[in-house]
């Protein structure tokens, strides 16, 4: 037990150093919220001509309404960052050194899931401090209620970047795969837009975004701001994010994964 924990707490330490040392990053993580926010909601307000009047509370601007699924952007694009750096490690070696401790191999990587969802907390937290200084507020409950919903969307995010670095050997590779994932998943999903209006243009565009595991992580931390639980949405993002996590497990099994096949 003890040797666990000294583990995780290295993990998460030398997760906490590299992002410090990397500022850019830190800044990058809240410009691209923050250029959604300001810059292309006048566009998409007007474009989709929103009047959004959803279950729990009446949106009175659009800001508001796609500020959930901008703290979702941060989890999503912090999971596969992390990942991004998880293939540099495996190619310097480090990732082996790790891997090869006498721990179990998937609670080192559960610690190192933890660490980036910390880390990506962090950013959506200061993200939302910029916001309640741009006028969008929460109630207190609703920063609280965020916490545990932060937690499961961005394990479960951050287990899926785990999964694909797992079949990829190359950097420069990774980063195409990372385009190919994190955009779909975005425009698809109710992070923009809520899924009437996307019903209004496609009814197949409208159940690709019901089945994206994005859409549901956006709608628990949207209801999570306002301190309302959306069981069906905890449901399905903590059964994605566990299968995505026994994915990567066996994907970095040298047994019976990726690893072993592309050795």
């Amino acid at each position: 037990m003890i040797p666990a924990l000294i583990a995780l707490r290295a993990i998460i330490a030398r997760e906490a150093l590299r992002f410090v040392g990397q500022r850019s990053r830190f800044v990058a993580a809240l410009v691209r919220p923050l250029l959604w926010l300001i810059v292309f909601a006048a566009g998409f307000r007007a474009a989709l001509g929103l009047s959004i009047t959803p279950p729990y509370q009446t949106y009175t601007t659009y800001e508001v309404y796609i500020v959930p699924g901008l703290c979702g952007m941060i989890l999503l694009f912090n999971g596969m960052q992390s990942s991004l750096s998880l293939v540099y490690d495996r190619e310097m070696g480090s990732m082996r050194l790790l891997l090869t401790s006498p721990l179990p191999r998937w609670w080192l990587l559960f610690c190192r899931l933890l660490a980036s969802t910390a880390i990506s907390i962090l950013q959506v937290y200061a993200f939302l401090a910029v916001t309640a200084l741009y006028g969008i507020q929460f109630s207190a409950a609703g920063y609280v209620a965020l916490l545990p919903a932060l937690v499961i969307a961005g394990l479960m995010l951050g287990a899926l970047g785990l999964a694909l670095s797992s079949t990829i050997r190359q950097l420069e590779n990774f980063a195409g795969v990372m385009n190919f994932v994190i955009f779909p998943m975005f425009f698809l999903s109710t992070a923009l837009y809520p899924l009437w209006k996307m019903a209004e243009s496609s009814e197949l565009l409208h159940d690709i975004c019901a089945v994206n595991p994005f859409t549901h992580a956006v709608e628990l931390i949207r209801f999570a701001l306002y301190a309302q639980f959306n069981g069906m949405a905890l449901l399905w993002t903590t059964l994605t994010g566990l299968v995505l996590l026994a994915l990567a497990i066996w994907g970095y099994d040298p047994a019976r994964g990726m690893v072993r096949r592309k050795s």
